[in-house]
């Protein structure tokens, strides 16, 4: 059976992509992209659904929506400036993975771990057969050896995530005062998503919501973009956000399920030409 990840590491995989309009062949590589749609790097910069780039500082040690839908809620934990843990409640269960605290960084040695309904749970890295959850509703799969996987949240979303040091030049360029015991192992993490309703809110997932007028400042070297206040959680398994609109458990009648129309092809590869772009219905052509 073919399998549409390389096991090298460094590899290209290519396959049929049926998620965009078009579904037709894309070649890509399984790791987060920080330079692209979906993206939470670094300091943390994101990459919206609408492609603008902004930053959401928040507060160290303290919990934040990154995505609050009708039925997906996405809360992740800062470490400080950047995410060391996501929680993700979908379909009446919990799945979280976190990066391990380590003293120093050693790229041979796994630095995550999994919980599933708050139960520890084993990923077996750089095998074929990926974990799913009873339901089958949530797929991990540990492409490499070390520290990347992929989460698949049926139907609604893909989540590529790596988990890396500060290194001591990013130290020595802002100023992180690192302590001895600890390197700082967080997250890089992309996002797709599959059908979002337009009501969806979250620090990024805002960003998807048709129309939206995006705070952001043009042309500012590092837009800070705010609400701290309306996206903090009490906890990684909470959605009692100001503005959280998940409701645990909760199932799409007909009625509601007509609101899920928001489609994220903000990962396909559509490079120059007039006929570039995002959004339904696009078509790409060389």
């Amino acid at each position: 059976m073919p399998y549409p990840y390389s096991v090298n590491s460094k590899g290209k995989s290519c396959y049929v992509n049926c998620n965009s309009p078009t579904c037709s062949s894309k070649c890509t590589y399984w790791k987060p992209n920080c330079n692209g749609i979906g993206s939470a790097c670094y300091d943390p910069r994101f990459i919206g659904g609408d492609g603008i780039v902004f930053y959401f500082h928040g507060k160290s040690n303290q919990i934040f929506s990154l995505v609050s839908d009708l039925t997906l809620q996405i809360n992740a934990q800062f470490i400080g400036y950047r995410p060391m843990a996501l929680e993700i409640l979908f379909n009446s269960h919990s799945f979280s993975l976190e990066a391990t605290k380590a003293a120093t960084w050693d790229a041979e040695i796994d630095h995550m771990s999994f919980e599933y309904d708050r139960s520890e749970i084993a990923i077996t890295k750089g095998s074929l057969s990926p974990w799913y959850s009873p339901g089958r509703d949530i797929k991990v799969e540990g492409i490499w050896n070390k520290n990347s996987v992929v989460v698949t949240l049926k139907d609604m979303a893909e989540i590529m995530v790596n988990v890396v040091p500060i290194t001591k030049e990013d130290d020595r360029i802002h100023k992180y005062m690192l302590p001895s015991d600890d390197c700082f192992a967080h997250l890089e993490v992309q996002f797709r998503f599959f059908g979002l309703s337009p009501k969806v809110e979250g620090v990024l997932g805002r960003t998807y919501r048709p129309n939206l007028v995006n705070p952001a400042k043009p042309g500012v070297a590092m837009p800070v973009v705010g609400g701290e206040d309306k996206y903090r959680t009490t906890s990684l398994l909470s959605a009692d956000c100001k503005f959280c609109i998940f409701s645990q458990g909760s199932a799409l009648n007909q009625d509601n399920h007509s609101l899920m129309m928001t489609t994220d092809y903000g990962t396909l590869d559509c490079t120059g030409g007039a006929s570039a772009g995002s959004g339904n219905g696009i078509v790409c052509e060389k």
